[in-house]
């Protein structure tokens, strides 16, 4: 038995590999099991080591206690990482990531990083939000049916499913002209709040999302490959009323030899909603992005979103790629 991180006594394993939390010198190792990971899964999700030294500044996650790397030998195996959220409304809704790679399944490794989740969210949650619910989050493809069976027999069931879309930029996109009395304009640092405000009131009526704090905020577009250039913010005025945050990551352009933006986030206030400005933001975000040489675009959008975005997607041409499914578990009352 070997302890997980932590080095709690309740936070043991059985698989006879070496556990210990992520840190900034196991970037390389935990890269090499994402393309392992990739080559077999087919996630489109390509991680370069830049991507992963991003993620350990993180301010919604505690590595030292809420992370774990799995080893055989110099060959790390598995991981397993928890990300605390900023409110607990009414329930924290802490999420998971990991992986084990794929030469390793079928061990038990994925009970024992869920064995090790469960244990080790517990605390982080009454640090955070002692005496209110809890509840743990994974997330997995809904054509992966190893993950779906392993979640299953651990007591978690599906909550939500997101959609992977993707457009082809090298096809005719949607004309879009901004509605009346507004106006496109690039991100900048001196909106840079301004984007944050629009971010957080545009999502608080959807599923799962709390409010980005400002050194979150900051994290958030700090990431290396966010792109100033693919985002804008719309006005009408002087008030912000919608946003829209571009990335394109070298390592997908690495892996496949074509360059890609990727929308984290669009996002309107109610007051700019079904006004065609969303639909603007986007369009002028795939222009820009097109202009500079990128051929497809991504993003993940909630198959139930209350906004319909769902649609607003598809009519300017992004076309469902795969679903992904999350899951949910309640550990605390």
């Amino acid at each position: 038995m070997l302890a997980a991180a932590g080095a709690d006594d309740n936070l043991r394993v059985t698989s006879g590999f070496e556990w210990q939390p992520l840190d900034v010198g196991q970037v390389r190792a935990w890269a090499a099991l994402h393309a392992a990971t990739e080559a077999v899964d087919h996630q489109e999700e390509h991680v370069s080591e830049q991507d992963l030294l991003g993620y350990l500044d993180d301010p919604d996650a505690d590595y030292p206690r809420g992370s774990v790397a799995v080893y055989d030998g110099d060959l790390m195996i598995a991981f397993g990482l928890l990300f605390a959220r900023t409110a607990a409304e009414p329930v924290h809704e802490m999420r998971m990531g990991g992986s084990v790679h794929p030469g390793y399944r079928g061990r038990g490794i994925g009970t024992e990083l869920l064995t090790w989740a469960e244990r080790a969210a517990r605390p982080l949650h009454e640090e955070r939000f002692s005496g209110q619910p809890l509840s743990l989050d994974g997330l997995y493809l809904a054509r992966n049916s190893g993950a779906a069976g392993l979640f299953s027999q651990h007591g978690y069931e599906p909550s939500r499913a997101f959609l992977r879309m993707s457009c082809d930029l090298t096809a005719d996109l949607t004309e879009s002209r901004p509605p009346d009395g507004i106006d496109i304009v690039g991100f900048t640092t001196q909106r840079s709040q301004d984007a944050r405000l629009v971010h957080n009131e545009a999502f608080r009526d959807h599923w799962g999302s709390t409010d980005f704090t400002d050194e979150g905020w900051q994290h958030f577009i700090g990431y290396q490959a966010f792109r100033p250039a693919y985002s804008f913010l719309a006005y009408e005025g002087a008030v912000p009323l919608g946003v829209v945050l571009g990335h394109e990551y070298d390592s997908h352009t690495e892996a496949t030899g074509q360059r890609e933006l990727h929308v984290p986030t669009v996002g309107t206030r109610r007051a700019g909603r079904n006004r065609g400005v969303a639909t603007a933001l986007l369009t002028a975000s795939l222009r820009a992005a097109r202009a500079n040489g990128l051929v497809s675009a991504s993003l993940s959008v909630d198959s139930d979103s209350p906004t319909g975005a769902v649609g607003l997607y598809e009519r300017v041409g992004f076309t469902t790629q795969d679903t992904w499914i999350v899951t949910r578990k309640a550990l605390a009352d």
